[in-house]
């Protein structure tokens, strides 16, 4: 009989800096600890193929961080209460997070601004 030993491998994502991901502390994993996943981002991609790491909440700053333990966190994700808020609606605001609201504030001010001329020339 046969053994298969052949190896499957994975692709390994590549991030960029500033890019945010979710990051798995393995040591905290595999012992058993609370607090192993959290946010972070990118600060530094190096030529050995990992990462320096900054949790945003608590300033930790991970080093050597391997791609196999972070995730990417993709900006529609963390715009999706904007993309697919039912503003038709009535009390729909009230749904929404206040940085959504002020976004669509902002926006709202901006369409609604007249744009000024250009100074006209000597």
């Amino acid at each position: 009989m046969a053994i298969n030993t052949q190896k499957t491998t994975q692709s390994v994502a590549v991030f960029k800096d500033g890019d945010y991901v979710l990051y798995r502390d393995p040591e905290l994993y595999w012992t058993g600890q609370s607090g192993h996943t959290f946010v972070c981002r990118i600060n530094r991609a190096w030529a050995t193929g990992t990462y320096t790491l900054t949790a945003p909440v608590s300033g930790r700053l991970i080093e050597f961080a391997r791609p196999d333990y972070m995730r990417l966190l993709p900006p529609i994700d963390a715009m999706r209460d904007i993309d697919t808020a039912p503003l038709h609606t009535d009390g729909a605001a009230t749904d929404m997070t206040a940085a959504a609201l002020a976004w669509l504030t902002q926006q709202h001010t901006i369409a609604n601004t007249r744009p000024e001329l250009p100074n006209p020339r000597g």
